[in-house]
C-alpha cells in the first residue's frame, strides 16, 4: 500500500462543559493532499498522548486520514505523557480513575466539532480508534451519532464498569450507531475470554455490525511496539482490519 507524506501539529480543542471553558491539548496529523480526507479520533492508552499514540495518528495520516488524538486527562493531568514502566502504570491508572463517561464523551464530541474546522478534514462521518483504556473509551464513543466506525483494542472493563461509575459500558451497546471492530489477545490477563464473548454476544443481540478478532499468544498491548507484549504478526493483521473498516465505512 502506498503512503502519503504527513504533516502534524500540536493543537488545542475548545470545549465548554459543566465546569466551564476547557482547552484540550491534541495531536493532529494529516496527509499532504489537495483533497479533503476522512477523519479519525485516536484515543490514548492510560499513558497519555505519547509517542506510540502519535505514531498511530501519523500512520492513519499516511493512509489518507486526518487523525486527531485528544488528551483525555486534560482536566487532572495536563501534558501527561509517560512510558510503560511500573511507576508509569500506577500514574496512568490514577488519572484514569478520575475520568467519567460524561466528560469523556463530551471531550470526544468537542474533538469532532473541532475536526469540522480543519480544512483538510471531511468530518461528516467520523472514525474512532482506541487502545487499552482508550479501547474502552472508543466503545463508549461508538454511541455518539457522528461515529460510524470504531476500532476498539483490548479495552478492559467494558463488561464490568464504566468510567465514573454506573452500569457497565457493555449495557450501552444498543446505542452504537455504526460498525465496531474489537481486537483482543487470548493471553490478556486484563480481559478474560468470557468477557470478550459477552461483548460479542451484546453486539449480536443488538444487531450491531461488527467483527471480533482474537489473537493467540498475544497479551494486553500487543499492538504497541514499545511494550513487552508487542506481537508484530498480530499487530500487522489488526492494522489491515482497521484500514479495511475505515475504507468501508468512511467516505
Amino acid at each position: 500500500m502506498s503512503t502519503l507524506p504527513v504533516q502534524s501539529a500540536q493543537v488545542q480543542v475548545p470545549h465548554r462543559d459543566a465546569q466551564g471553558e476547557l482547552l484540550i491539548d491534541a495531536y493532529l496529523a494529516y496527509p499532504q493532499t489537495t483533497a479533503r480526507s476522512p477523519a479519525v479520533v485516536v484515543i490514548q492508552e492510560i499513558f497519555g498522548v505519547n509517542a506510540h499514540i502519535r505514531s498511530v495518528a501519523e500512520r492513519l495520516a499516511a493512509a489518507g486520514y486526518v487523525a486527531i488524538a485528544p488528551a483525555i486527562y486534560q482536566r487532572t493531568a495536563p501534558g501527561f505523557e509517560v512510558g510503560y514502566s511500573p511507576d508509569d502504570i500506577v500514574a496512568g491508572r490514577r488519572y484514569k480513575n478520575q475520568t467519567t463517561a460524561v466528560e469523556l464523551l463530551g471531550d470526544i464530541q468537542a474533538t469532532i466539532a473541532y475536526l469540522r474546522t480543519v480544512h483538510q478534514a471531511k468530518a461528516d462521518r467520523i472514525g474512532c480508534i482506541g487502545f487499552c483504556f482508550g479501547g474502552h473509551v472508543a466503545y463508549l464513543a461508538a454511541t455518539l451519532p457522528d461515529v460510524v466506525a470504531t476500532a476498539s483494542f483490548y479495552g478492559a472493563g467494558i463488561t464490568t464498569m464504566t468510567p465514573g461509575g454506573g452500569p457497565p459500558t457493555v449495557s450501552r451497546t444498543g446505542e452504537i450507531r455504526g460498525t465496531l471492530y474489537g481486537f483482543y489477545g487470548l493471553e490478556d490477563q486484563s480481559i478474560l475470554a468470557e468477557q470478550v464473548q459477552e461483548i460479542e454476544t451484546a453486539l449480536q443481540q443488538h444487531q450491531i455490525p461488527h467483527q471480533i478478532f482474537r489473537y493467540a499468544q498475544a497479551g494486553h498491548g500487543f499492538f504497541c511496539e514499545q511494550r513487552a507484549d508487542y506481537r508484530p504478526a498480530a499487530a500487522a493483521d489488526a492494522w489491515t482490519h482497521v484500514l479495511e473498516l475505515f475504507t468501508q465505512c468512511l467516505p
